[in-house]
């Protein structure tokens, strides 16, 4: 727009005063009532709750993307109020997000088994308990789920174990503490936790005070704090901590997600693991075939309910083209490499 975002604004905010102006009529004394509870009207007012405000002086302003309410909150479009803003490795759109659960058996086709529609904000770890409840409810547990990593924490593994007698598969997070990821100094697994006095020693024997609870966004965590005269003494204590005052300290979850996060890192660097973890492939060949065959990826529908419905037709299609192609055999396409993976490949051999 001509003059920069100073006529943005000027523009956004005339707008915002005359839609100001349609809210006060229809809240004045006068205004039939009924008026107020029509859905467009709700629209309007929700629209100018999340886009403007009033500032000290009495005038109404635009946010400009700057105070907006939360993305989970705060519909992107009047004409789908289900439509929500998101933005997740780069990408950026407004509307939904789809989860697919399928088979894995060999010498069967993979068969989609559940669907999930989500308004886009919604993290896909949110949907794991989730995705495990509707399965046990069709009779459709597996004994193995395999996710990838924004599936999986300590506490949804032991959830899926004991709930419905799933063992979950995927990748934890890797310990993101400053000496782990530089390799200096001491991270945590290199401190010895004794669980029934709740104290830590560290690897030149000294021992922590005793745990403290926390409680970080809703989850339980311990906190083991070491005596400052012990750490300021400490020769490798540049290593091992960056404060040049304060003590070390470590926080680890409760001993049973601790044990189950400290044993899925170190399977997950094995050989083993990583050859049971590579079926997940197959659900990335799924969503692939159908963001291109079936448009996964654009709905032509307004509103959660029937987007659903689209992404549960693009799996029963999916399905239905799988299940002829193993009927009659056809034998399955070679995954394609491009010319610089071949000319590495050929490289490397």
């Amino acid at each position: 727009m001509p003059g920069g975002p100073e006529a943005v604004t000027e523009r956004a905010e005339t707008f915002g005063r005359d839609g100001q102006k349609v809210l006060a009529a229809l809240w004045s004394p006068d205004a039939p009532g009924r008026l107020r509870t029509l859905p467009q009207v709700e629209i309007l007012r929700q629209v100018w709750v999340h886009h403007y405000y009033w500032d000290e002086q009495g005038q109404l302003r635009w946010r400009d993307g700057h105070a907006l309410p939360p993305a989970s909150l705060r519909f992107d479009s009047p004409y789908d109020t289900d439509a929500h803003y998101c933005t997740k490795n780069g990408t950026e759109w407004s509307g939904y997000r789809v989860h697919y659960t399928e088979t894995c058996e060999e010498q069967r086709p993979e068969i989609v088994v559940h669907v999930a529609t989500t308004i886009a904000p919604v993290q896909d770890g949110q949907l794991t308990e989730q995705i495990h409840d509707d399965l046990a409810q069709a009779a459709l547990v597996p004994a193995e789920h395999v996710v990838d990593a924004a599936y999986i924490t300590p506490a949804r593994v032991q959830r899926a174990q004991q709930a419905h007698g799933i063992t979950l598969l995927g990748p934890i997070v890797a310990d993101h503490s400053q000496q782990a990821k530089s390799g200096e100094g001491f991270g945590k697994s290199a401190f010895t936790i004794d669980w029934d006095l709740r104290q830590a020693t560290c690897p030149r024997g000294k021992t922590s005070t005793p745990a403290r609870t926390l409680r970080i966004k809703g989850h339980e965590y311990l906190q083991f704090r070491f005596a400052k005269a012990d750490c300021l003494a400490c020769p490798d204590r540049h290593p091992c901590t960056t404060s040049a005052t304060r003590p070390r300290s470590i926080t680890l979850l409760p001993r049973p997600l601790h044990e189950i996060q400290v044993q899925n890192r170190l399977d997950q660097e094995t050989e083993q693991w990583q050859r049971r973890y590579a079926v997940r492939a197959g659900i990335e060949a799924t969503l692939s075939q159908t963001v291109r065959s079936n448009g996964l990826r654009r709905t032509p529908y307004r509103g959660l309910a029937k987007t659903h419905v689209q992404h549960v037709l693009t799996a029963i299609a999916c399905n239905l083209t799988r299940t002829a192609d193993w009927i009659a055999e056809t034998p399955r396409g070679r995954t394609r490499s491009s010319r610089f993976h071949t000319l590495c490949t050929a490289a490397a051999g």
